[in-house]
């Protein structure tokens, strides 16, 4: 944009030169060609004067000085036919003078000829005829196109610098508000705009983006606020889940199910906390989340009799997803392949890394999902729907995707947004 702003002004100053130099420079090659005219126009009919007050010798001495100081040539044509000055023949202006009595000038290829009726001779008009070449009517205009070419180079050039200067005025706060759309979109919901910057209408703008980034982060903090609450208030099912569990008769069922509640605690303890956080760009190691996730499902597995294949790559593989999400996202995966699938069914977890990321693959030895499925509370299985939907979003929330194929799963996991 910067630059097509300052190629239209320039080409709208380049326009306006044009305009003003060419006449200018055609103005000046009239008054030279004017000026040269004039002169010799002026110096015969000083010598007309001559030719009608001088003797013959006096003439022709007049005309021979003329000659000599001048580059015009000039020749006096008398009425009994003969010339003094310059050795010409008469020419058809001549001799149409001489008949009207009258002096005009003549334009020709290599010069302009000029010729001055003298009356009142005894016998006859005589002509006076001076001839300017073509050199001395161009005398001059060369150098004065070439100060004007100058000049208007200086002024194009001057014109780009502030064409440029007006261009960058203009584009820099709109690039301004890019960043801070990128900024925004990144989840910096501080990122504010100049709204000093720029024309009125991209002041305008920033403005708006200001109000807009101000009211997406107020409707955010409701938000996580109201999940905090919502987290909070299953704390009080849960404590009398843990009262009935520690009455129950079992020693051991009773230390099974008060590790259940407790982990289930310290569950609600991060949703709480991820909750009222204020995220930055998020980042994990996914080869030590997905190993401590299947560390966890592989005791279900065992009790269920369910082989479990994994081949995870050495860590560290970083992608921009938190510990937490990327947990949810496991554990949504592996849950469904225990919720809906039979006792002794195997699976298999496979993460590799790969270019810009990480590539986590489940697959189980089941029926596998309806295609429908992935869609947020949309199950073929008579679930909520939501396990996939949350490792979709997961996946997404790196710039990565998921994909369903029978009973596999893949989520590419990228290492930048």
């Amino acid at each position: 944009m910067r630059r097509r702003l300052a190629l239209l002004l320039s080409a709208a100053m380049a326009l306006v030169l044009v305009a003003f130099l060419v006449p200018l420079a055609l103005l000046l090659r009239a008054a030279a060609e004017d000026r040269a005219v004039a002169a010799a126009a002026a110096q015969a009919q000083a010598l007309g004067v001559l030719v009608a007050t001088a003797d013959p010798r006096s003439l022709r001495l007049g005309v021979e000085q003329a000659n000599v100081d001048d580059a015009h040539p000039v020749t006096v044509f008398l009425a009994d036919g003969s010339a003094v000055g310059a050795a010409v023949a008469p020419t058809p202006a001549v001799r149409l003078a001489a008949q009207r009595g009258s002096s005009f000038t003549v334009a020709h290829p290599d010069g302009r000829e000029i010729v001055v009726a003298v009356q009142g001779l005894p016998g006859g008009p005589a002509v006076v005829r001076s001839f300017v070449p073509e050199r001395d009517l161009r005398r001059g205009v060369s150098r004065s196109w070439l100060v004007l070419a100058v000049v208007g180079a200086g002024l194009l050039l001057l014109g780009l610098a502030v064409a440029d200067r007006l261009a960058v005025a203009v584009v820099r706060p709109i690039r301004d508000l890019a960043a801070v759309s990128e900024g925004l979109s990144a989840g910096d919901l501080e990122r504010r705009a100049r709204a000093g910057d720029g024309p009125p209408e991209v002041r305008a703008v920033a403005a708006a983006l200001n109000r807009l980034a101000g009211r997406i982060r107020d409707l955010l903090r409701q938000e996580r606020e109201a999940a905090a609450d919502l987290s909070h208030r299953i704390r009080t099912p849960m404590t009398a889940l843990r009262l009935d569990a520690e009455g129950l008769a079992d020693p051991a069922d009773a230390a099974r199910m008060l590790a259940h509640v407790a982990a289930l605690d310290r569950a609600l303890t991060a949703v709480i906390e991820d909750a009222r956080r204020e995220r930055a760009a998020p980042s994990c190691d996914a080869a030590a989340v997905v190993a401590e996730r299947l560390a966890f499902w592989a005791a279900l597995a065992e009790d269920e009799a369910r082989p479990v294949r994994s081949a995870l790559d050495p860590g560290p593989l970083p992608v921009a997803a938190s510990a937490p999400d990327l947990a949810a996202a496991v554990d949504a995966l592996l849950g469904n392949v225990f919720a809906h699938t039979g006792e002794g069914v195997g699976l298999s977890v496979t993460l590799r890394a790969v270019p810009g990321g990480a590539e986590l693959v489940v697959e189980d030895e089941g029926p596998g999902i309806d295609p429908a499925a992935g869609a947020r509370g949309t199950s073929g299985g008579g679930s909520t729907g939501l396990g996939l939907d949350i490792a979709r979003r997961t996946a997404e929330s790196t710039g990565g995707r998921m994909s369903i194929a029978g009973a596999r799963v893949t989520l590419e996991l990228l290492t930048d947004r």
